[in-house]
């Protein structure tokens, strides 16, 4: 680790020209696939049934899911929840099938491997609420978004308030269109995820713009590239060794935390990865975009007659 004490040299913004051509690219791609393949909502978007149940031992899933296929419900998920003898099996809604028929149908295929089981829970999704949910949620990220806007504005400067809000913008987009290419299910806990991409991203960008800001008003000899460059740089350690712990975790949750937390840990490694990227080549280079300088970060100054004016 003797490498992340010393400050490296990387002249980072230099090649931000080729770095905009390959977010361009892939935010084309993330865009276009949502717009054709859509992202694969999950039950409590679409609406649908929710059972979870209980065995006396750990029951075998590939049996449970070759039974709900027989009894036709082949896209049924099945996974463990709490633990090896705790499963949830979630359905989607359909139009030929009532509520009651498709818990009385599961019930009948669980008899069959376990009639010792115990019911847990129940719950029927409706469309509408799903609906509602999907409208809640992407509310809550736009609204997220305004609010980091309205705060780094008012802690730094609107330049880099829209160079913040660009790299968040930018990782939600690129996480949802691996979504979106991958078909993994986006259910809550996705969402869940995003929202924490945002958080986890945008306290990246204000380590580095908080660096940029302090140096500007320092060097002043330097050009802005050059003390962009240099904050990075400085900042890099830090970023690296917070990036390389927080995936350590992840992956640990991705590995070993089984089939209810998949989507959540998949859409967090996504999202760390890219917002670690942003924070250097979409944040500091829009604010450079923007022309910002040291004296966009200087207090304004009270002329003559503003001071004499004053009791």
């Amino acid at each position: 680790m003797e490498f992340l004490s010393k400050t490296t040299h990387i002249n980072f913004l230099g090649k931000r020209k080729i770095a905009a051509i390959i977010s361009a690219a892939v935010l084309l791609i993330s865009l276009a696939s949502m717009a054709i393949r859509g992202l694969n909502f999950g039950i409590e978007f679409t609406g649908g049934v929710v059972i979870e149940v209980g065995f006396p031992e750990a029951p075998d899933l590939t049996v449970i899911r070759d039974g709900l296929a027989t009894t036709g419900y082949p896209q049924a998920i099945v996974q463990n929840f709490g633990s090896s003898r705790d499963v949830v099996i979630q359905m989607e809604a359909r139009q030929d099938r009532a509520g009651s028929k498709v818990r009385d149908e599961v019930m009948g295929v669980l008899q069959g491997l376990d009639p010792d089981f115990t019911l847990r829970r129940v719950e029927f999704v409706g469309p509408q609420v799903g609906e509602e949910l999907a409208e809640a949620g992407g509310l809550a990220t736009l609204f997220a978004l305004l609010m980091i806007l309205a705060y780094v504005a008012f802690r730094f400067q609107w330049k880099f308030a829209v160079g913040s809000v660009t790299a968040l913008v930018h990782d939600v987009i690129i996480t949802l269109g691996f979504f979106s290419l991958t078909q993994l299910a986006f259910d809550l806990s996705v969402l869940a995820a995003i929202l924490a991409v945002i958080g986890y991203s945008l306290n990246d960008t204000i380590v580095v713009f908080d660096r940029i800001r302090e140096n500007l008003l320092r060097i002043r000899k330097q050009s802005t590239v050059d003390v962009m460059n240099l904050s990075i740089n400085q900042m890099l350690a830090r970023t690296l060794t917070t990036s390389g712990t927080t995936l350590l975790v992840l992956i640990a949750l991705f590995t070993f935390g089984g089939e209810a937390i998949y989507g959540f840990s998949v859409a967090l490694i996504v999202g760390v990865i890219v917002g670690t990227y942003s924070s250097i080549y979409i944040a500091s280079p829009t604010a450079l975009a923007l022309d910002v300088s040291a004296t966009d970060l200087m207090p304004p100054q009270k002329d003559d007659s503003e001071v004499d004016a004053l009791p």
